[in-house]
């Protein structure tokens, strides 16, 4: 996505019609901070919470809506070392958006030292050349000044030594709106002029149906994460309004299959007489019903996909 840029020596007063509006996307490893940033900063929960890699499977977009400027906000999964088909199709996606998008945010944990993982993103970065990226340090909360300006000079260190600049480098935390509108005030200067690109209200571009199965995906992990991390798929085999419902008690009939790799895994999921899928499905019905907005009906079973990470076909019928 090339883009002209406007003349410097143009005047520095911005223009009172000039809206612009583009794409952001926000990198750094497993729990740096990304999806928590991103529920910030749209202030509706959109993207997947976990404490585990890998569990923000689908590009969920956010979109932030400001007088000025409209920032729509990209998710990609993380990049790591590549184990599985799987990991190499995420790893392709990623280098993909990251190439894309017109800005690009570095999350850093201000509590955790630079490690190898940081500096392999930071190659990646510095090889994508136009995209402006903002170095943003996330979890400021938890370390003390001296902390932080270590952790600053780090980063900034970090750039020079792989040839490259950050157009900002902007300490955060989430729990602090003060801060979270201003990392929305440094990014909207670096994106092109152009009108919205998705109509005022839009929170999320993501199909709704996705939306939904990651919200069974997040509770079905709630409690087995050490026993199935990644081993869990699921997909909403379709949303129907329930006919001759009275106008204003509308139900939703949702059909989804929680998919797990192997037999075995189906007891830990379904828990003694049913009690954990149960439990499952009133919990994210609950959230489904916050995000739709109207009463539904959620009709869940588990299946066994063997292997379906490493399964091409597997994955594509699971959407990956």
């Amino acid at each position: 996505m090339g883009r002209m840029s406007a003349p410097s020596s143009s005047t520095p007063e911005p223009d009172a019609t000039t809206h612009r509006a583009g794409f952001a996307c926000f990198v750094g490893r497993p729990n740096a901070g990304k999806s928590t940033l991103t529920n910030a900063l749209v202030g509706t929960k959109v993207a997947i919470t976990s404490t585990r890699p890998q569990t923000t499977r689908h590009t969920v977009r956010g979109i932030v809506h400001r007088p000025d400027a409209q920032l729509v906000l990209v998710d990609t999964p993380g990049l790591h070392k590549p184990r599985t088909l799987l990991g190499e199709r995420l790893n392709d996606v990623v280098r993909t958006t990251w190439a894309e998008v017109d800005v690009i945010g570095f999350c850093l944990p201000a509590d955790q030292k630079l490690g190898p993982g940081d500096k392999f993103i930071a190659k990646e970065l510095a090889g994508i050349k136009k995209t402006p990226k903002i170095a943003i340090v996330t979890k400021t909360d938890l370390v003390d000044s001296k902390q932080l300006a270590e952790q600053l000079i780090a980063i900034d260190r970090l750039a020079g030594e792989l040839g490259f600049e950050w157009a900002e480098i902007v300490p955060v935390s989430a729990v602090g709106d003060k801060q979270i509108s201003l990392l929305a005030d440094l990014i909207a200067p670096l994106l092109p002029e152009s009108p919205p690109l998705y109509p005022e209200g839009d929170l999320t571009d993501e199909p709704e149906m996705v939306m939904v199965a990651e919200l069974i995906r997040e509770a079905a992990l709630e409690g087995v994460r050490d026993e199935l991390p990644h081993s869990i798929a699921v997909v909403v085999e379709e949303m129907l309004p329930r006919e001759n419902r009275p106008a204003d008690r509308p139900l939703l009939d949702i059909h989804a299959n929680v998919y797990i790799e192997r037999p075995s895994q189906k007891g830990i999921i379904i828990g003694p007489k049913g009690s954990r899928l149960k439990e499952v499905g009133m919990k994210s019905r609950k959230h489904i019903e916050a995000l739709l907005g109207t009463p539904v009906f959620l009709d869940l079973h588990v299946k066994v996909a063997k292997d379906w990470q490493r399964d091409p076909k597997q994955l594509r019928k699971l959407g990956f």
